[in-house]
């Protein structure tokens, strides 16, 4: 049952991960301005990391049923130990950081790489199914 939960957790993963790359395409500005917002406040900054959390552990647990287990245990604890690690760092070093990524990603670029993320989202539901 735990197994199956966090295998339909991870295909929502990957679909989030295509309507994202969908954004970046379609509406560039809209993405750029989203990230502008990670660690805006205490609300935004943790709601992200408990957030992120949720598919790192289902990557985790699915990972010896996946296509590409050590892969998926990897990503999968990169993401839960950096989401620990982002609860400590003061919440302001996020939202500058996340302000200075927007700077340098102008439009053009989120929309050179949203098929990335699209691709991504396909492997990892591909990963699973």
């Amino acid at each position: 049952m735990v197994i199956e939960i966090a295998k339909w957790t991870i295909i929502a993963f990957g679909i989030f991960f295509m309507c994202v790359g969908g954004v970046m395409l379609i509406k560039p500005k809209m993405a750029r301005e989203t990230l502008r917002k990670a660690g805006s406040t205490n609300f935004i900054n943790y709601a992200e990391i408990t957030i992120r959390m949720i598919p790192a552990i289902a990557l985790v647990l699915c990972s010896d049923y996946s296509k590409y287990p050590e892969v998926f245990k990897i990503f999968g604890w990169f993401m839960l130990i950096t989401s620990f690690v982002l609860y400590f760092v003061p919440r302001h070093l996020h939202h500058n950081f996340s302000n200075k990524a927007a700077d340098i990603l102008k439009p053009l670029y989120f929309q050179l790489i949203s098929p990335f993320s699209i691709i991504i989202g396909i492997i990892i539901i591909n990963s699973v199914t």
